[in-house]
């Protein structure tokens, strides 16, 4: 029994950096995630709105082209781009 005392220690100090390392890289990846899908939306937003003859939005990082019956939103934020295309609704000039 005498031998066994401080093991529990010892695994729980070779093991604690594996845990937080995970831990770190599960939340960047969450955050990552967060960032991507916020930026898809806006760029689905903007596109649907131009599509429907509202005014382009002019926040930074944001550019509207208009291709023929297509307009081509895309997003850049915090090393993330994101576009969209949505076909311009019938009367839209």
């Amino acid at each position: 029994m005498k031998r066994d005392r401080g093991s529990a220690t010892a695994e729980l100090a070779v093991a604690l950096p594996a845990l937080i390392l995970l831990l770190v890289v599960g939340l960047t990846a969450v955050g990552a995630v967060t960032i991507k899908l916020g930026c898809l939306a806006i760029a689905r937003d903007a596109a649907l709105s131009v599509a429907r003859g509202q005014a382009p939005s002019t926040s930074d990082g944001v550019s509207v082209e208009r291709l023929g019956d297509l307009v081509v939103v895309t997003v850049r934020r915090a090393m993330v781009t994101c576009s969209a295309t949505a076909a311009v609704e019938p009367g839209v000039p």
